[in-house]
């Protein structure tokens, strides 16, 4: 018995460290999202003046995810037989929805704060999932994830520098759509583990992109009007592309294959280095000036990371997806 639980921890141990590397570089894509997100909103400012910033977010939203349910439908064609399964369109009713109200909170935010405090306080999610799983599971995380969970957030947090917050409504609404990533991270852990992951990748694409496509046309009554303008805005279409085939497509599909071998909290952890690759982007970009707090929060979170990591045994996947059941 010992034997044959040596062997399966051997062959899953690699594939956890593969895990591991595929989610790093979503954070990577998903640092760059964040610049090009406001790049799209500060194209559009006649548009959010004249329709309202909801109904110009929504629709953002939906062309994102519907270039990504298009781009998973043509890559991976398989994954439309799961659309026949009633199982398949809850699972993806769930994820779809979470990201749904995630993605249209966070965006109306960002108008209104900087990438980097939006990054920092979307990257609360770590702590939020930590004390979810906490609530939820039956085996509790062990002691050094939390430990890790501690300095990711603070690496996260001091990115840039001491936190200022002046705790507007954007900030407000940007921690809780923080909650409702948490969320999603529990659920896609423990739904693609349960079901198949491109199958359900589709059906919660399908949807975001129709939910917000309706949250758009519901908002204005000028909303024929709107997307027509939205799309022929120059210094837009480039983002909202980069944005659907990038964040959404390649970041979405690759956690929902991957993050299933690694439990939730330590995807969490390293989902921290977002703000860390958002940092290193506006640094570029020029929209932020460098201080040594950038690789001070950026060691801090990769020691976190590095802890969890040599610390972690590894665990077969039905035994992290009872975890947060």
């Amino acid at each position: 018995m010992e034997g044959s639980h040596a062997e399966l921890e051997a062959s899953f141990h690699p594939q956890r460290r593969k895990a591991a590397l595929v989610l790093l570089s979503v954070t990577l894509v998903w640092g760059a999202t964040f610049i090009w997100m406001k790049q799209a909103l500060n194209a559009l400012e006649v548009e959010i003046e004249t329709f309202g910033t909801f109904s110009v977010v929504a629709y953002l939203v939906a062309l994102r995810f519907l270039i990504a349910m298009v781009l998973v439908a043509v890559f991976f064609p398989k994954a439309q037989a799961g659309l026949k399964s009633l199982q398949v369109w809850r699972g993806g009713a769930i994820l779809g929805g979470l990201m749904l109200v995630g993605f249209v909170s966070q965006m109306i935010a960002l108008n209104e704060i900087n990438p980097s405090t939006s990054a920092f306080l979307t990257s609360l999610y770590v702590v939020m999932t930590a004390l979810l799983t906490l609530r939820m599971s039956e085996h509790p995380p062990r002691r050094t994830l939390y430990w890790g969970v501690f300095m990711a957030t603070l690496g996260a947090g001091f990115i840039e520098g001491p936190p200022h917050l002046t705790w507007g409504w954007g900030e407000v609404m940007t921690v809780a759509c923080a909650l409702f990533f948490a969320l999603h991270i529990i659920y896609t852990q423990k739904l693609t583990t349960a079901l198949d992951p491109l199958e359900i990748t589709l059906s919660s694409f399908i949807v975001v992109g129709v939910g917000s496509l309706c949250l758009a046309v519901l908002s204005s009554n000028q909303a024929p009007g709107m997307m027509l303008d939205v799309v022929q805005r120059e210094g837009v279409l480039l983002p909202v592309v980069l944005l659907g085939f990038g964040g959404s497509f390649f970041c979405l599909v690759a956690l929902n294959l991957f993050q299933r071998h690694m439990h939730p909290v330590q995807a969490a952890i390293i989902y921290a280095f977002e703000p860390v690759w958002a940092t290193i982007f506006a640094l570029g970009l020029g929209l932020v000036s460098w201080t040594w707090w950038i690789p001070f929060g950026g060691c801090v979170l990769l020691v976190g990371n590095i802890l969890v990591e040599v610390t972690s045994p590894s665990e077969a996947p039905h035994t992290m997806s009872q975890s947060v059941e």
